[in-house]
């Protein structure tokens, strides 16, 4: 059996300082690069979140949807509302059990303020192929300022498991 010496530490050698010393500028480069991608790398979507109930949120899709419904388009063999609201409005898209709804038709280069809220339980938002991932759960609705740069078709999926079906959640965004 091999006992640690008496005085098992000894002064450490030039490779472990040198090791050492990469391995503390590192972190300090990393724990510097962190703020600074959040301001300067223009990666996060700016959003706000705001307490809502289900019932309310749903209120207000459905009046968006009455407001500026343009035509319907079906997903998964569902018919669903094709909604076009001007540049600079409010836009919703309401989660609930494997259906995203309405279908939304933006124009690019304007502005908009996505709002996205569950109605039972959190889904994953991501937008494919641009890969925006944002998190939908109820009671909140948050609010993310978006401005389109690419025209085309874009499919929302949910890439969080939400049950049974979750693999048939399948949503769409028209950029025009």
């Amino acid at each position: 059996m091999l006992a640690p010496e008496k005085t098992w530490w000894k002064p450490i050698g030039r490779m472990e300082k040198t090791w050492l010393t990469v391995a503390l500028v590192w972190c300090v480069f990393l724990t510097v690069m962190m703020p600074l991608w959040y301001y300067m790398g223009k990666q996060n979507v700016p959003a706000e979140t705001y307490k809502i109930s289900p019932l309310d949120y749903n209120a207000k899709v459905t009046e968006f949807v009455e407001k500026y419904k343009v035509g319907e388009d079906t997903i998964n063999g569902i018919k669903l509302p094709v909604v076009e609201a001007p540049g600079g409005s409010d836009v919703y898209i309401r989660a609930s059990t494997w259906q995203w709804y309405p279908i939304l038709q933006l124009r690019k280069g304007e502005q908009y303020r996505l709002h996205l809220s569950s109605m039972d339980l959190g889904h994953g938002f991501s937008l494919q192929p641009v890969n925006i991932n944002l998190q939908v759960v109820p009671d909140y609705d948050y609010v993310a300022t978006i401005t389109p740069t690419t025209s085309g078709e874009f499919t929302i999926i949910c890439n969080e498991f939400c049950s049974l079906g979750h693999h048939t959640m399948i949503g769409k965004i028209i950029v025009k």
